[in-house]
């Protein structure tokens, strides 16, 4: 094991630490203790989890360590955004009306990992439902700023080093966000790649599994695993990339350190061999943040039918307005706006004519101040409505010193290429 990480294992990457734990050179005990030490320091100031089980996770790395290689993920702890059912652990999905649920399966996604040999050792703050109205979690940078959301606790576990790998949902930005907010790498793969199997479904049309780490094989590692495409974890690439500078009509909204943080970016990758072109979305695409959020919300008021009629009481009066937008986009409306997708969705090719990757904002920018709410989703809603493979990608600091970062996002169903060009930029960068 690297000398700088001998004393504390907590510290390193998952790709890094699967290395090790593959080689027998570290063991998964020994990993899962140091995780555990630093979630002891960390936690009553981050509060990242709503559960816990040392003693069981313990158990299952004993195991690990006396048994065979059993994947992939051999002995690598993972936190579980708790909008994913577990079998040993109470799933709420962020609301009070399932304080004491408890399924008798994993969703799909959590079982894949444990097959490939995670820990599972416990479950992180998500808002309610995958909204916006937050959890307890406080940003790790920070306390008094907010980590972003819906994945809040998953986001800020591996901020924090808590662990190295977290899954996450995004329907908005509840990936993108809370990476950038938490200064991690978050990956949200192409729509429908992923099962969503035992996943409490918000919006059928959006919602997508993904997960977080700590550089960009870390999420390859754990997202070619729930996708089962091996492929994904392969990372070479044999030319630099051609990247789209994609300032979006949204340019304006962003802060004067993020659009720094794009162009900056942007200049760093030319010099470094990347041919960076400016590019400009179809008229198409204008509308697309506004779309999403209809679709986004006319799915919910469906999807959250009986939570809505049995129980409205327990229902936030922020998620009970945004429910009736829903109700008010009738099926002709939905179609038209599903239609407006489709073209959008049909002019990629033409978005991605000279480009492989798009360059673009995360965020507004830094964490904002306040925990009473979790960041504006703008910046990635015309990728989550598209259903694009898109990457938070940390790249340095804004004014307040919290973490900023850009966004690289990449054609439809291209993730394994995506994934090889962003780890590209991340070297280039000298990030990882």
């Amino acid at each position: 094991m690297s000398t700088r990480f001998a004393d504390d294992p907590s510290l390193l990457s998952a790709s890094a630490a699967a290395d090790l734990l593959q080689q027998r050179r570290l063991g998964a005990e020994e990993l899962l203790r140091a995780c555990l030490r630093r979630i002891a320091e960390r936690e009553p100031e981050v509060m990242a989890w709503c559960s816990l089980d040392a003693e069981s996770a313990l158990a299952q790395a004993r195991m690990l360590d006396s048994g065979p290689l059993r994947g992939p993920l051999h002995g690598l702890p993972l936190a579980v955004k708790d909008l994913f059912d577990t079998q040993d652990f109470v799933s709420s999905y962020g609301s009070p009306i399932y304080a004491q649920h408890r399924p008798v399966a994993d969703a799909a996604a959590v079982a894949l990992c444990r097959e490939a040999g995670a820990i599972v050792l416990g479950k992180t703050v998500t808002t309610e439902f995958a909204t916006f109205s937050p959890g307890p979690t406080r940003n790790p940078h920070n306390p008094a700023h907010t980590p972003g959301g819906s994945s809040s606790g998953s986001a800020a576990a591996i901020g924090a080093h808590m662990v190295p790998l977290a899954l996450g949902t995004q329907t908005a930005a509840s990936i993108i966000r809370p990476a950038a907010y938490c200064g991690v790498v978050g990956f949200k793969p192409s729509f429908g790649l992923i099962a969503r199997a035992g996943i409490k479904s918000l919006s059928e049309s959006l919602d997508t599994v993904g997960g977080f780490g700590r550089c960009v094989a870390d999420v390859a590692l754990l997202t070619s695993v729930m996708a089962c495409a091996p492929a994904w974890r392969q990372l070479g690439v044999d030319r630099p990339p051609r990247i789209g500078l994609c300032r979006t009509p949204q340019w304006q909204a962003a802060s004067d350190a993020t659009r720094h943080a794009v162009e900056s970016t942007a200049q760093r990758l030319r010099l470094a061999g990347a041919h960076v072109v400016d590019v400009t979305l179809p008229a198409s695409f204008a509308a697309l943040p506004e779309i999403h959020d209809q679709i986004m919300w006319a799915d919910a008021y469906k999807a959250l039918a009986d939570e809505r009629l049995r129980h409205p009481h327990q229902i936030s009066e922020n998620l009970q307005q945004r429910l009736a937008i829903g109700e008010k986009i009738d099926v002709v409306q939905n179609r038209y706006n599903r239609d407006r997708v489709a073209q959008a969705r049909a002019d990629l090719t033409q978005v991605f004519a000279e480009c492989d990757l798009l360059l673009t904002p995360s965020t507004h920018s830094e964490a904002e101040v306040g925990l009473g709410q979790t960041g504006d989703p703008l910046f990635s809603r015309t990728w989550s409505a598209l259903g694009l493979p898109s990457l938070h990608l940390p790249t340095g600091t804004g004014t307040r010193g919290l973490p900023l970062g850009v966004q690289l996002v990449g054609p439809l169903g291209s993730d394994a290429q995506t994934l090889a060009w962003c780890h590209w930029t991340e070297r280039q960068l000298n990030l990882s």
